[in-house]
């Protein structure tokens, strides 16, 4: 949903409130959910309720506004995963084109990464969505309480949880620009000219790749793990591109990627993970289904 689609003329405090959060409330649905489809579609449900509430009667629009896309979110979370059971091969969140601002952005960069939706795709969905309203958007514990109907001792508690779980399992650190940078322009270099010695030099030994083609387009049905095998895999499947195939450098959510277009049309999307300047994961997506919001640049905020 555009925010186009509102009149931003001054005239209606309501629309004027939800155009204001509008970037907030995205990024809360899409990383709740790791869809952008699903988070447009609970932009739409929040408003739909937003209209017919009292704003005389709201002390926190920020906080009223994201209690509303946390609960439809969650509704829709629950929906997600028992689509999920029936996906074919690995399944990745919907990738996103952003701006540097984005990258800019350190925080909000991580916690939209494909790699840190993947670390929290392992929560439960209230565990979700107390980790990204209290970490990523610094929503107090009374409002997030609200937001999942639990008491705030709960939610502190599960808070806890949240980031001990994560904690153990997101990307080790921060990442320069620069780092980025070299490793996909090594990555860039490999699949271009075959040549795969400069993104051996930089593969972590427990390099992860991963592709999900929704068992719609061709991708590898299962993780590939480990240095040799990921080597291997790029020798036989990316020796060079293909004529008509061009590969851009671009920033997907937030982070390093290439952007492979056929004649013009976009045909997949590679996100890469960087920790201590060794690439650590390679995350393809060639979903169709999954690659409409790659034609225009998503704006995240917090």
């Amino acid at each position: 949903m555009s925010e186009h689609a509102f009149d931003t003329d001054g005239k209606d405090p309501a629309t004027e409130a939800f155009v204001a959060h509008r970037n907030l409330l995205f990024t809360v649905a899409y990383e709740m959910l790791g869809s952008a489809s699903d988070a447009e579609d609970v932009l739409q449900e929040t408003w739909l309720r937003w209209v017919g509430v009292d704003l005389d009667t709201v002390h926190n629009q920020r906080a009223y506004l994201a209690r509303i896309a946390t609960r439809q979110a969650l509704t829709r979370l629950r929906t997600l995963a028992r689509r999920k059971e029936s996906y074919f091969g690995p399944w990745l969140p919907e990738p996103l084109l952003t701006s540097p601002d984005v990258a800019e952005d350190v925080e909000l960069a991580d916690s939209a990464s494909i790699a840190m939706l993947l670390v929290l795709e392992t929560l439960t969905p209230v565990e979700r969505a107390v980790f990204v309203l209290r970490e990523v958007f610094d929503v107090g514990y009374d409002e997030i309480a609200e937001a999942v109907e639990k008491s705030p001792a709960a939610v502190r508690q599960i808070a806890h949880r949240a980031r001990r779980h994560v904690a153990a399992r997101r990307p080790r650190g921060t990442v320069s620009s620069r780092e980025g940078r070299d490793a996909l322009a090594a990555f860039q270099r490999a699949v271009e000219t075959g040549d795969l010695q400069g993104l051996l030099d930089v593969l972590a030994p427990d390099v992860v790749a991963l592709a999900d083609g929704g068992g719609v387009a061709q991708a590898m049905p299962r993780p590939v793990v480990g240095t040799d095998r990921v080597a291997r895999l790029l020798t036989g499947g990316l020796k060079r591109i293909p004529a008509g195939m061009s590969a851009e450098p671009v920033r997907i959510n937030g982070g390093p990627a290439l952007l492979l277009r056929d004649n013009g049309e976009i045909d997949s999307v590679v996100a890469i993970r960087v920790d201590d300047g060794l690439v650590t994961g390679l995350y393809t997506v060639r979903n169709p289904e999954k690659l409409s919001h790659l034609d225009r640049e998503t704006v995240l905020g917090r």
